[in-house]
């Protein structure tokens, strides 16, 4: 695996979770119905992603899985806790969507 750089990092960390919720998904839709109580940017979704269903809560790069009742920020550690793999799992996930 190649080495990561700080911008790849720093990409990553700022992607937003709805976009990467969209390009892991089998399924995925956002709930329209959905009233934020605070930030206006903030989403609920629903989808399928390896063959588990989850309604996720995303805010830029932070998510929620409302279900598990635990969230994060950024795309490494979204892949890491969707697809149960480890940092360079993840680093060569998101290197294959090319986000």
């Amino acid at each position: 695996m190649a080495r990561v750089d700080e911008a790849e990092l720093r990409r990553w960390r700022g992607l937003p979770a709805a976009l990467l919720i969209s390009r892991l998904a089998v399924h995925a839709k956002r709930d329209s119905t959905f009233v934020p109580i605070k930030g206006n940017g903030t989403e609920r979704w629903h989808a399928s992603i390896g063959g588990r269903e989850y309604e996720f809560i995303a805010d830029g790069p932070k998510f929620y899985d409302t279900r598990a009742e635990r969230g994060g920020g950024g795309a490494v550690d979204f892949v890491m806790y969707l697809h149960r793999v480890d940092f360079r799992g993840a680093v060569a996930l998101l290197r294959r969507l090319d986000v």
